[in-house]
């Protein structure tokens, strides 16, 4: 991984401001302290994937005016996708893996065959692929993600690794990103907790995910800054601002990049 200037630059995942213009979002994360982005190249958002190759550099221009970065966006691995990013800056595409119908096997052999034709498409434009961890139906923890990545060069094919998610799955945060070091592109910060979602008369326990402030969850982010600090990682810290309660996501987001500077500083 190339070290920039300073260890640590500070993203945030725009998900939840899409109604704001390029300007807009600007001044509002310029003021709060952050870096740059990961953006949604998503319908519905300020990039879409039918306008990337226009309104991708568009937008980055508009950032770059007042200092700020794209720094990944969250898209599809199609090549205009990839062009664009290479026009715009941009390194790295975030992805994840579902689990298809037809098996946990058979989707992992498909998604590395997928990799071998879109590594020359990593080289042709110097951008990056990184899968990240999710609840659920996909790929949930570092050892499943790097049963996928592990025999493709890092150059191509790394890890965004969650904290959040690692947690959900019962990782302790020392050896997740252990497992994953090899190929970390980036640390996604957001913290939560599971809670009972029905009461003690239910037949059977029913559980949800509950997504909260940094301080609050179950992903211990002290121990995750020291120990990215103590194994010298030079990179993207990404708060992806996922909160079940997203009327107070300003707020929040204020508290959390305070709280993750005060960590990683």
């Amino acid at each position: 991984m190339e070290k920039p200037e300073k260890p640590f630059s500070y993203s945030l995942f725009v998900k939840h401001w899409k109604e704001k213009s390029a300007e807009e979002l600007a001044f509002f994360l310029s003021g709060l302290g952050f870096d740059g982005i990961e953006l949604p190249v998503r319908e519905g958002f300020q990039v879409e994937p039918e306008t990337v190759g226009k309104s991708l550099p568009a937008f980055a221009v508009k950032l770059g005016e007042q200092g700020l970065s794209i720094f990944s966006v969250a898209a599809s691995t199609d090549e205009p996708v990839f062009a664009a990013c290479a026009e715009s800056g941009v390194p790295l595409i975030r992805i994840m893996v579902n689990i298809d119908r037809d098996g946990y096997k058979a989707t992992e052999e498909r998604t590395r065959r997928k990799l071998d034709q879109l590594v020359p498409l990593c080289e042709k434009y110097g951008v990056k692929i990184a899968f990240q961890q999710h609840y659920g139906n996909y790929i949930v923890d570092s050892n499943g993600i790097m049963r996928i990545v592990d025999n493709f060069s890092p150059h191509h094919i790394g890890v965004v690794w969650d904290a959040a998610h690692d947690a959900f799955a019962g990782q302790q945060p020392e050896y997740g990103l252990d497992i994953v070091w090899s190929h970390l592109a980036m640390v996604n910060l957001k913290n939560g907790y599971f809670t009972r979602s029905n009461g003690p008369e239910a037949e059977t326990a029913e559980w949800k995910r509950h997504y909260t402030t940094g301080r609050h969850g179950m992903a211990h982010w002290p121990r995750i800054a020291d120990y990215v600090k103590q194994r010298g990682y030079s990179g993207v810290v990404c708060l992806t601002a996922e909160y079940t309660d997203l009327a107070g996501k300003d707020r929040y987001i204020t508290e959390d990049l305070a709280y993750a500077k005060s960590l990683f500083k």
